[in-house]
C-alpha cells in the first residue's frame, strides 16, 4: 500500500516480469473520461500519437506535437490508480539526437507523471534507448510497422511477407530488447515472425495486428468500441458498437429540443419559497 492508503500502480519493471506469464491487457487513453473506465481492467494505458487520427482528424500521426502528447498525458494520469502509464514520443522530437530525446523525454515525465515514453524505431534507435535508459527513463519499444513513419514505408501495410522484411525486423526488435527497452509493440508484421519474436526477446511483445503469442495486446480504443464506421483494419475486433448508439441518442436529443419535450420540468431549477411558519 502507498502512503495514502491507495494501492500502487503497475510499473514499467511490473510489466516487464509478465514476460511469459499473463498477457498484458493494454489500450490506447487520451481523455480523462474514458482513461476512468479502462483503468481497472488494463495493465497499461498508452496515450498515443494516434491521437492524431483519432481525436484531431489527421490522416496520420506526423503532424502531432509534444504539446498535444503532455496535454492528454495530463488528462489520463488525473484519474489513473491502477495501470502503467505509457507517453507516445511524436515525429521529430527524439530522432534528431539521443540528447534532443532525452530532453522531451524528460519533459514529459515530469510534466506528465507517466510512468515511461515510447518511441517508434529499431537498430536506428538503439543508441537512443541505451541513452535514456541509462538515464533513468523508462522506454517501451516499437518495430515492425510504424506509423510515424508512413510517408518513406509506403502506406499502412503488414511487413514481413519478405525475407530481407522479415530480417530487419528480427534484427530491429533485438536490438530495442538489447537496449534497455522494458517491453516492445509489435505492429503489423506477418503472425509466424511476430509468433518467432515474442520467443526470442528476453522483453514483454506487445502485439497489434501481429500474433496472438504476443505477451500483450494492444488496440486503440476507439477502434474496438466501434465509434469509427468508415474503416475497420483487419486487426481490429469489435467489443461493441457504439456509434449508431451515440447517433441514435443524438438524434433522439434534437427530435426532443426541436418539439419542446427537453427540458422537462423535472431538468429544471425552480425557485425555492420560504417554509411558512
Amino acid at each position: 500500500m502507498s502512503t495514502h492508503g491507495r494501492p500502487k500502480r503497475l510499473t514499467t519493471a511490473a510489466i516487464r516480469s509478465m514476460k511469459g506469464g499473463e498477457r498484458v491487457v493494454c489500450l490506447t487513453a487520451y481523455t480523462t473520461p474514458v482513461a476512468r473506465l479502462l483503468d481497472p481492467h488494463c495493465d497499461l494505458l498508452l496515450v498515443g500519437d494516434s491521437l492524431g487520427m483519432v481525436l484531431y482528424g489527421m490522416e496520420t500521426t506526423v503532424g502531432v506535437t509534444l504539446d498535444m502528447m503532455m496535454a492528454h498525458g495530463k488528462a489520463v494520469m488525473r484519474c489513473v490508480s491502477h495501470a502503467c502509464v505509457i507517453v507516445d514520443l511524436p515525429f521529430g522530437t527524439y530522432q534528431e539526437s539521443k540528447e534532443q530525446a532525452l530532453r522531451n523525454a524528460v519533459r514529459v515525465l515530469q510534466e506528465t507523471g507517466c510512468d515511461g515514453i515510447k518511441l517508434e524505431g529499431g537498430e536506428e534507435m538503439a543508441e537512443t534507448i541505451a541513452f535514456l535508459t541509462a538515464r533513468g527513463v523508462p522506454v517501451f519499444g516499437h518495430v515492425g510497422l510504424m506509423p510515424q513513419l508512413v510517408n518513406t514505408a509506403g502506406g499502412f501495410r503488414s511487413l514481413g511477407h519478405s525475407e530481407t522484411e522479415a530480417a530487419k525486423i528480427r534484427r530491429d526488435a533485438s536490438a530495442v530488447a538489447d537496449a534497455g527497452a522494458f517491453a516492445v509493440v509489435v505492429e503489423g508484421t506477418v503472425e509466424p515472425l511476430a509468433r518467432e519474436i515474442t520467443a526470442a526477446l528476453a522483453i514483454p511483445t506487445i502485439g497489434i495486428g501481429a500474433s496472438p503469442a504476443c505477451d500483450g495486446q494492444v488496440l486503440v480504443s476507439d477502434d474496438m468500441l466501434g465509434l469509427f464506421n468508415d474503416f475497420q483494419p483487419r486487426f481490429v475486433k469489435r467489443f461493441a458498437d457504439l456509434s449508431p448508439l451515440i447517433s441514435q441518442a443524438v438524434e433522439s436529443y434534437a427530435t426532443e429540443v426541436r418539439g419542446g419535450l427537453f427540458p422537462g420540468q423535472e431538468h429544471t431549477f425552480q425557485v425555492k419559497r420560504p417554509a411558512k411558519t
